[in-house]
């Protein structure tokens, strides 16, 4: 009886081995599954890498997603201060710098005159030296941006592209609506504002605006094949371009 009872104990331990097995094997297959199909999920814009990468992948990039939440938030407490100053007081700009330059130039002074009394050394001031190969990068890409601007508005004026034409002016006609309801200031400090914290959000919720995001194309894609059936093949210069 002992020799058919451990018989039937060892029997019981091999398949609950068994079992074991299977279930492992099964939650690894479930799991590679989930990746699979996370990894197939379509980002927003086709992109393909990391938004950290996107971004450039360096300092900036740090900042705009605050990997350094100190640094990112002084940066954005101290633009805010400055909007606040501008838009809520009424300070002026050559004002305000001049003030910050008063101040600035005070502190130095009195700090480089005080360090002698309390034997210390005075503080050394940064020497800021803009070299010439800086100084033309910077120029090369302004000239290389400033005539693609130009070649841009040269291609909208000439008439070939009526599409590219009426996009542009409904941009420019939307910016103009917006740009009445707030000042530059206010509006430039809302552009900082989302472009510093919107990649933030995006990177947090990044699957929720993926799905998000891939609807709303696909529904902007079927309006513009509306517009397009409706309204844009009725046109003339557009019906040509598509018949060549």
């Amino acid at each position: 009886m002992s020799e058919s009872e451990e018989h039937g104990s060892l029997l019981e331990k091999i398949n609950d081995k068994i079992h074991e097995y299977k279930h492992s094997s099964s939650s690894s297959d479930s799991d590679d599954d989930k990746k699979s199909k996370k990894s197939k999920k379509k980002k927003l814009f086709g992109r393909k890498h990391p938004l950290h990468h996107v971004l450039g992948g360096g300092k900036a990039a740090d900042l705009v997603l605050w990997r350094e939440k100190q640094t990112s938030g002084s940066i954005l407490a101290g633009v805010t201060v400055i909007w606040l100053l501008f838009e809520g007081i009424g300070y002026h700009l050559l004002t305000f710098l001049c003030h910050t330059l008063i101040v600035f130039l005070t502190v130095w002074f009195v700090w480089s005159n005080a360090a002698s009394f309390v034997n210390r050394s005075p503080p050394k001031f940064p020497e800021v030296i803009l070299s010439e190969v800086q100084c033309l990068k910077i120029a090369h890409i302004a000239r290389k941006e400033i005539n693609e601007a130009f070649y841009t508005l040269r291609n909208v004026a000439s008439g070939k592209d009526l599409k590219t034409y009426l996009t542009t002016v409904a941009i420019l006609w939307f910016i103009s609506i917006i740009g009445s309801c707030f000042s530059f200031l206010t509006l430039s400090y809302t552009i900082f504002l989302m472009a510093y914290t919107l990649p933030m959000l995006y990177e947090k919720y990044e699957d929720q605006v993926d799905v998000v995001g891939e609807k709303a194309l696909i529904e902007i894609k079927k309006q513009y094949k509306v517009i397009d059936a409706k309204l844009l093949s009725k046109i003339p210069m557009l019906s040509e371009k598509k018949q060549h």
